[in-house]
């Protein structure tokens, strides 16, 4: 009995974790002794040896290296797996960090409707997640294939059959993209003149809006407003298409004058006359007159470009019947219109309640350069 007690004694106890009861063992007394200099005291405040500040900027694994402090066996032990653990760690956020792709180099989601669309060599098929159209690749729709192109700060663009467009620019302040041919249905919720489309004939400028835009084999365009206004440039000529009016394009002519749908057949004939005859046609000053006739207050949208595609007495036809049709607004003269000053023309436009011009006027000053067709 007295045998098996003492041998009972000996076992270890946890007790003595608690309670310092029982009989302790020698691994937990060889830390009691190492730590001994840090063991709390009731009557006294622990104090720690005092320390320094590595220099800032140094990595905190580095601190006790800077100092050259000398460690007992066990901190250096210690010290040692800290270092170990830190450095693949800290190499693996700077590696990170040098070989993150830029924002721009994560695409824009391209899923497809119908079909098998193709972003370069790259099948879409609709049982497939998203793929990713980046800066430099094409988006191509055969005859029965449509596609959904997307990004989060810019809208949703969907993708007829038959088309092909490219992503130019993806930045923050600018999305560009290339339409060759075919057609696109645009709903935009980026800032205005955010999002552009290059086609062979002009240029798109969203100005807070839904559009479709069509590009012919032929390089001939057609676009359709259906919410906000778009602009339409090649070459400094500018074509303005607010919410139900739409306007087509022609290489080397550029955008045509538009017009609301709802207009008479006899106006939308007269007017694709005009825009397609040279000045020098006799036939001209008629289609004018058919346009000037059949025009409602309405297409004071449609003379106000025709101020500026027209010279002399025909000009001055056309400010007769925009003013009869919206009475100038206060700082317009009739006299400053015929010389097309640029502020009249600004301050006319706005009047007309389709959208203020000068959002049209900053992007032109900040895109200037790239206000052509990319090639």
């Amino acid at each position: 009995m007295n045998a098996h007690a003492n041998e009972k004694s000996q076992i270890p106890r946890d007790d003595y974790l608690w309670d310092r009861s029982g009989f302790p063992d020698p691994e937990i007394q060889r830390l009691e002794s190492l730590l001994a200099e840090f063991r709390h005291d009731l009557d006294h405040p622990l104090v720690l040896p005092a320390t320094s500040l590595p220099a800032p900027g140094a990595p905190s694994f580095l601190r006790f290296l800077q100092k050259g402090w000398v460690f007992p066996p066990t901190r250096r032990l210690a010290a040692a797996a800290v270092i170990l653990l830190a450095i693949p760690t800290s190499l693996y956020f700077t590696l990170r960090s040098h070989n993150a792709p830029p924002a721009t180099a994560y695409g824009w989601n391209v899923a497809s409707l119908q079909g098998s669309p193709q972003i370069g060599t790259q099948i879409l098929s609709a049982n497939r997640s998203a793929g990713k159209l980046h800066v430099g690749q094409t988006l191509t729709t055969d005859s029965t294939s449509r596609a959904s192109l997307s990004e989060n700060d810019l809208g949703e663009i969907q993708v007829e059959p038959d088309s092909r467009l490219h992503l130019l620019q993806s930045a923050p302040d600018r999305k560009r993209i290339r339409l060759d041919v075919g057609t696109i249905h645009a709903a935009i919720w980026a800032p205005p003149t955010q999002f552009v489309v290059d086609t062979p004939s002009a240029v798109a400028v969203d100005l807070g809006c839904a559009y479709t835009l069509q590009v012919a084999p032929d390089g001939s365009g057609t676009i359709r407003t259906t919410i906000g206004w778009v602009g339409y440039r090649l070459n400094g000529r500018d074509s303005f298409i607010p919410a139900g009016a739409m306007c087509s394009t022609r290489p080397a002519h550029g955008p045509g004058t538009p017009y609301f749908e709802d207009a008479s057949p006899q106006f939308r004939e007269a007017l694709a006359n005009f825009d397609n005859a040279q000045r020098s046609d006799p036939t001209v000053a008629k289609q004018l007159d058919i346009i000037l006739r059949d025009a409602r207050p309405k297409d004071s949208l449609t003379l106000w470009h025709l101020l500026s595609r027209t010279t002399g007495p025909a000009r001055v036809q056309v400010y007769g019947r925009l003013a009869a049709l919206t009475p100038p607004p206060p700082g317009v003269t009739r006299g400053g219109i015929l010389q097309l000053d640029p502020h009249m023309l600004d301050l006319y436009w706005n009047a007309f309640g389709l959208g203020d011009i000068s959002i049209w006027r900053f992007w032109e000053q900040s895109s200037s350069p790239n206000a052509s067709p990319s090639p």
